[in-house]
């Protein structure tokens, strides 16, 4: 990344979360990895879709996100999916923890980037989950919304 570039580089995006879930607070953590996870990450292949996380004790654990192995690392090559500690104040995490025990939310990485600096962040998503017609609604919503607009543009 150059340094006149100043926008982040989206690595990873969770799209099936938002049809899934109904998102109710966003917060951006930074992400412990080892140095070949992060050359995978630059190389640009990741998946998100099934990962999630868990707060343990007073830390927080992005699990199942699967970083593929890094093919120039030979014997220094990380686990695929191991359990990547996220970088949140105790503050977060305290909060966090009260809202998934107490409220049965769910936290779900909604994207993974390089911010400006180059520091690989997840946006991670405090969601509760849709029901079925839930998302019906929601499709319902979004296709009248299209239609309208449709509708506008050739009526003027």
């Amino acid at each position: 990344m150059t340094k006149n570039q100043g926008a982040r580089r989206i690595v990873a995006d969770n799209r099936k979360a938002r049809h899934n879930y109904f998102v109710e607070e966003e917060l951006e953590t930074g992400i412990v990895l080892q140095g070949t996870e992060v050359k995978a990450l630059r190389a640009g292949a990741t998946n998100v879709t099934d990962a999630y996380a868990e707060v343990r004790g007073n830390e927080v654990y992005l699990l199942n996100m699967h970083i593929p192995v890094y093919e120039q690392g030979n014997r220094f090559n990380h686990d695929p999916l191991r359990p990547r500690k996220l970088l949140l104040h105790r503050r977060e995490i305290s909060r966090l923890l009260g809202a998934t025990q107490r409220k049965g939310l769910t936290l779900i990485p909604l994207s993974l980037y390089f911010n400006d600096k180059g520091r690989a962040k997840v946006k991670l998503g405090l969601c509760k989950g849709k029901k079925l017609h839930d998302k019906r609604a929601t499709e319902k919503d979004r296709d009248w919304a299209r239609e309208k607009s449709r509708l506008m543009k050739e009526n003027g």
